[in-house]
């Protein structure tokens, strides 16, 4: 991402983001963000929704550590960076300085001017 370029959160990415950053020190799996947001995240793009987020440096990922060599597909961990928290307060921030709330479905994705 260009450092010049301003930021931006899609409805997914602030769910996400949010969740990930509701409990900084652990990290998470794809679908317990699924289950976390009450709806608002989907199966079939949350893993989309994390690859971009970690191309913009609001998240990062690791392989989880598989005790035998024959185990299943290691699974991949998501933790939000210091970048990714900082991105979320200023959202939230700026989207407060103007009286803004959340949407009323879901997990509450973006906030609404107004």
């Amino acid at each position: 991402m260009n450092t010049t370029e301003q930021p931006r959160l899609s409805n997914k990415e602030y769910v996400t983001l949010k969740l990930l950053v509701s409990d900084a020190s652990r990290e998470w799996y794809g679908l317990e963000l699924v289950n976390a947001s009450d709806g608002a995240l989907k199966r079939g793009t949350i893993y989309v929704t994390l690859g971009r987020m970690q191309e913009k440096g609001f998240i990062e990922s690791r392989k989880e550590a598989s005790d035998t060599p024959n185990s299943t597909i290691p699974r991949r961990l998501y933790r939000s960076t210091g970048h990714g928290r900082a991105v979320l307060s200023a959202y939230e921030q700026f989207a407060n300085s103007f009286g803004a709330t959340p949407l009323a479905t879901g997990f509450g994705a973006r906030p609404v001017l107004g």
